[in-house]
């Protein structure tokens, strides 16, 4: 399929590593302009690598709103367009409730719910001239929060309300945007874990699969992620808006 994004344009956040980097590598194969962003210089480095030097590789914190507002400018004077935008700036963050410290969510929103805002008000602009779409990047916890999840679970939720209230609020003028709830997806986060533990990569996903009995009985590859993101940053999915996808091999116990 052609996805027609030949030449257009897009912003990740999160995207020297793992997912992010999947789906600007798959942007790259099909003649799109990327910019991405990250904190760590060697992450970044080698993004800067794999990309191409038309790619924009930009050291940003993005809980801190000068730096992203000054990745979201160099982008938009880099390419001159802006066709879509992505929130995957994140990390796995789960305690229980009752031992988990105000400090503790208050990161966390800021990481994943205050940035992807952040991101979305700037951006609406340049995405309203080339009827551009917003991805969320969020997990399956959105839905199914279970014991000892939170905050992430609560910060996800939180990302899948404002994907739905975005989509309502930019329809209208000619802007989309969705959500997608990963459940376990090679990343750059369980190569290191493994690493941590000493474990090679292929017996630690084996067993992250088993554990979590995914139906699929092995967790998802990076590029089956950068294929749907991919699609719904495209024209060819012009009328999906406003939805939360799951990509989990039927892990999600909802529909």
């Amino acid at each position: 399929m052609d996805l027609e994004i030949q030449d257009r344009a897009f912003l990740i956040t999160g995207g020297t590593d793992g997912l992010g980097l999947a789906l600007a590598q798959r942007l790259v194969a099909k003649g799109a302009l990327v910019a991405v962003c990250g904190r760590d210089e060697e992450r970044l480095a080698r993004a800067q690598e794999l990309l191409g030097s038309d790619a924009l590789c930009s050291k940003t914190d993005v809980t801190n709103s000068e730096q992203l507002d000054e990745f979201i400018s160099a982008t938009l004077t880099r390419f001159g367009r802006l066709d879509g935008a992505v929130n995957n700036a994140g990390r796995s963050a789960g305690t229980a409730i009752a031992n988990s410290g105000d400090d503790e969510w208050r990161s966390d929103y800021e990481l994943k719910v205050i940035s992807a805002l952040h991101v979305a008000r700037q951006v609406l602009p340049a995405l309203e001239t080339t009827h551009g779409a917003i991805v969320n990047v969020l997990a399956i916890l959105a839905r199914t929060p279970n014991a000892n999840t939170t905050p992430t679970s609560a910060s996800r939720l939180a990302g899948l309300a404002l994907t739905k209230a975005l989509a309502n609020e930019v329809g209208p003028r000619g802007m989309r945007a969705n959500a997608i709830l990963i459940g376990l997806i090679e990343s750059g986060q369980w190569v290191r874990r493994a690493a941590d533990a000493n474990v090679p990569i292929e017996e630690f996903y084996a067993t992250m699969a088993a554990n979590a009995k995914i139906p699929m009985g092995r967790v998802g590859r990076a590029e089956e992620f950068a294929d749907l993101a991919a699609f719904l940053l495209s024209p060819r999915s012009s009328y999906v808006t406003g939805v939360g996808i799951s990509i989990d091999g039927g892990m999600s116990p909802v529909i």
